[in-house]
């Protein structure tokens, strides 16, 4: 659980998000039990106003770039801006299954 509050916690503190959701999605995939390496972050920042969603998940991936050199083998970003999280009711879809040699 050290990477999962790793990238919370740098998150948190480089965009002071309304809304933030990490989630450990290791155990979807084909990995050790107990493995931090698959992330799904949804991450609601004024910051990402007047931003495209490339420059959103640049700045992210920055923010992380040590535990993306590290055991974080896959991300999934979800960036909104306020408005565009109370527009689509505060949700954001679920991950689709591991195709890549995932549990069966």
């Amino acid at each position: 659980m050290q990477i999962q509050q790793n990238i919370r916690q740098k998150l948190e503190q480089t965009f002071t998000p309304l809304h933030i959701e990490v989630e450990n999605e290791s155990h979807m995939h084909n990995v050790p039990e107990g493995s931090e390496s698959h992330f799904r972050v949804l991450l609601v920042s004024t910051q990402f106003e007047g931003k495209p969603l490339v420059q959103r998940h640049r700045a992210v991936n920055s923010t992380l770039s040590e535990e993306l050199k590290g055991q974080v083998h896959a991300l999934a970003l979800h960036t909104m801006t306020p408005e565009e999280w109370f527009a689509k009711g505060g949700s954001v879809p679920e991950s689709p299954p591991c195709l890549g040699g995932g549990k069966s």
